[in-house]
């Protein structure tokens, strides 16, 4: 809901905020690229003005929801509004809140949140909350008695004064908040596509770094719904970066995983992760990606316990992120479907028949390399080398 007349966004950022104001500008200026490139891919309308703390997304009104929803879509952003835009004046204020609640505010509780950041106009943030507030009952209260809760209004006035405009408002969309994405450095993502990587891939982005993503197709082990499964989440993962390249590294990995089928029982799945890791890194020097990025979580897996996370972690030089670390399944599925990767995670995976029935959870390294094929690190760097660049 916006107030009538609305034609701009405004976007509000946090952890851009702690910066240095060298890293504050610099980030600032990557945001209002990617809110820039998020409207284009939509067809969007806008134009983004960089200004110090609060962008802007000057549009249409028969837009400015769109407009609102592609910047609370952006990596960094904290919450966007879809505002009005007046003078600074007080009874220009006044008088859009009035505006604004005939319009808008058909019953129930409401408030006023006022908030000034040009400190030399000569009203206050509590006046102007004060006043506005009379202006909102005085235009309504000829249709119904309107009421006043400060605590928990069931709608909320805004109205956040700069150093030459003030905007009225009525919602604050929230964002993912985080970095804006390209601030770090490139990560590689393994995506299986089932629904933890593509999760685990979206929060290293919310903290700013674009990932490579790496598909592994495990051959007689994976399959079409396989591999479908993981370019689908990728598209829907570069519906959030369309300014970034995110075609997805294809590693053909089915004779590797014949082998260890073939050759393993104890510790199976460890070495698996750590052909996986290995053929990672190689991949990450042909990219110049600095770390790599797993959906794992302490305990989800048999894999995935403490000690083996430790064992399969010293394969590599590269530091593996795992945002998901401390997550319940719960809460993972949760974020797929508001991020939108669910649907497609959740065809039985090929992998799940790489397991032995044995499994491991309490591996030593050096007794997991008595039983690994000695060759298979130097196998995973051939085979990472043959890796093919394809379109989600």
């Amino acid at each position: 809901m916006h107030p009538p007349g609305a034609d701009t966004v405004l976007v509000r950022h946090g952890d851009v905020n702690t910066k240095s104001n060298t890293v504050k500008r610099y980030m600032e200026g990557i945001l209002v690229e990617n809110i820039e490139a998020l409207l284009a891919d939509r067809s969007i309308p806008g134009e983004v003005e960089r200004r110090w703390n609060r962008p802007l997304i000057h549009t249409t009104e028969a837009a400015v929801e769109d407009a609102t929803a592609a910047a609370t879509d952006a990596f960094g952003v904290v919450s966007a509004s879809p505002s009005l835009t007046v003078s600074t004046e007080k009874a220009a204020i006044l008088e859009a809140l009035a505006e604004t609640a005939r319009e808008c505010y058909d019953g129930g509780t409401f408030a006023v949140d006022a908030r000034r950041a040009d400190k030399s106009l000569p009203y206050g943030s509590e006046e102007l909350a004060r006043e506005g507030g009379t202006a909102i009952w005085e235009a309504v209260e000829d249709e119904f008695e309107p009421a006043v809760d400060l605590d928990d209004p069931d709608l909320t006035f805004g109205v956040e004064v700069r150093e030459d405009s003030a905007f009225v408002y009525l919602e604050n969309a929230p964002g993912p908040g985080g970095l804006p994405l390209g601030a770090q450095e490139p990560v590689i993502a393994l995506i299986s596509g089932g629904i933890d990587s593509p999760v685990a891939a979206y929060e290293i982005m919310k903290r700013g770094s674009p990932i490579v993503p790496v598909y592994v197709d495990l051959g007689a082990y994976g399959g079409i719904d396989h591999e479908a499964r993981a370019m689908e989440t990728v598209r829907t993962l570069a519906q959030y970066a369309p300014n970034f390249d995110t075609r997805v590294y294809r590693i053909p990995g089915g004779e590797i995983v014949d082998l260890l089928v073939g050759e393993m029982e104890q510790g199976r799945m460890l070495s698996l992760r750590r052909f996986f890791y290995r053929a990672a890194e190689t991949l990450a020097e042909r990219v110049d990606a600095h770390g790599i990025v797993t959906g794992e979580a302490v305990g989800q897996k048999s894999s995935q316990t403490v000690q083996n996370l430790g064992v399969t972690s010293r394969v590599t030089d590269l530091p593996i992120h795992r945002p998901l670390l401390s997550r319940d399944k719960h809460d993972i599925v949760a974020q797929a479907r508001e991020i939108g990767t669910f649907s497609q995670s959740t065809i039985d995976a090929g992998c799940n028949r790489v397991a032995p029935d044995r499994v491991e959870t309490n591996a030593r390294l050096e007794p997991l390399l008595e039983h690994e094929p000695d060759d298979l690190l130097e196998r995973a760097e051939e085979t990472a080398k043959k890796a093919e660049l394809i379109e989600p």
